[in-house]
């Protein structure tokens, strides 16, 4: 009788572990087609930009003659132009971060640890505004902003329309942060004579750096690679953002043949995956602990 039950057992956790085992490997397929998706192209364009010229234009996948990096001298010796624009991109992006930032580090602390009038509204507003198109919708207020107060065609005019794209998703981004903090540490400064600023900068800012680079690296990624308002607030090329430059340039034979292009596209590239590649580990303690909770 023994045999008879434990026969039929052990057929159902050998068929449950096929199951299981089924499941992880499509799993993994699935995972390692998407990253296929991704490396492919950008390891592409690195090949490219160590090809030489000859090589590149073969036709061929792999290079037959020896690497070079004489595209990125060439890039950052020989386009100072480009070199430009890699700095107003820099200026840009970093501008934003730190206002960015700064401001929604301030709302998520009152939103959460003040007695702050309209919180709900505040909430609902911020909320609401990533179900619409603000990008698209703000355009035409902003370049009318932007030309009545002269910061057209401006380099440091780029950041204040970056600060609105992300603000308020960096806002809720920062409210989920603070209420994994208990209320009682606040409570607790209070009592021991802290103010609501020394609270802030005392308590609350060590306990959320996880979240501060969340917060950083998601207004890296939309400042860095942002393209239609440095196009439109833009004109002069000088005053252009790399991200703009690149996107209306075009590979042939000439400046900006296609290796040259692909240097100038790694250079792109570089800083973002550098910058995550040192802070990943924070980045997903941040996630963990509730920074993508809205």
């Amino acid at each position: 009788m023994q045999a008879t039950i434990s026969q039929p057992t052990s057929r159902v956790r050998l068929h449950h572990r096929r199951r299981v085992r089924f499941s992880a490997v499509l799993r993994h397929v699935v995972i390692n087609l998407f990253l296929l998706a991704v490396v492919l192209p950008i390891a592409w364009i690195i090949l490219l930009s160590v090809k030489t010229l000859p090589d590149a234009y073969s036709g061929k996948l792999l290079p037959t003659e020896p690497l070079t990096l004489s595209h990125y001298e060439f890039v950052l010796t020989r386009m100072p132009q480009l070199t430009q624009n890699l700095t107003n991109s820099l200026i840009v992006t970093i501008g934003s971060i730190v206002v960015t930032s700064i401001c929604a580090v301030l709302a998520g602390y009152a939103l959460v640890h003040l007695k702050t009038p309209g919180r709900a509204l505040v909430i609902t507003i911020c909320t609401a505004t990533l179900f619409f198109p603000t990008r698209l919708l703000s355009l035409i207020p902003i370049y009318e902003i932007q030309r009545s107060i002269g910061l057209l065609n401006s380099v440091w005019g780029l950041i204040l329309p970056y600060v609105t794209l992300n603000l308020a998703i960096s806002i809720l981004i920062m409210r989920g942060i603070f209420e994994q903090i208990p209320s009682e540490l606040a409570e607790a400064a209070r009592m021991d004579g802290c103010n609501a600023w020394q609270a802030l900068f005392l308590v609350m800012l060590p306990l959320i750096t996880n979240g501060l680079v969340v917060l950083i690296i998601i207004n890296f990624v939309t400042a860095w690679g942002e393209f239609l308002f440095a196009a439109t607030l833009t004109n002069d090329q000088s005053k252009r953002t790399l991200i703009v430059v690149l996107a209306r340039a075009f590979g042939g034979v000439g400046q900006f043949s296609w290796p040259r292009l692909a240097a100038a596209y790694t250079l792109v590239i570089v800083p973002g995956v550098l910058i995550f590649a040192l802070a990943q580990r924070l980045y997903f303690k941040g996630l963990t602990e509730g920074a993508i909770r809205l």
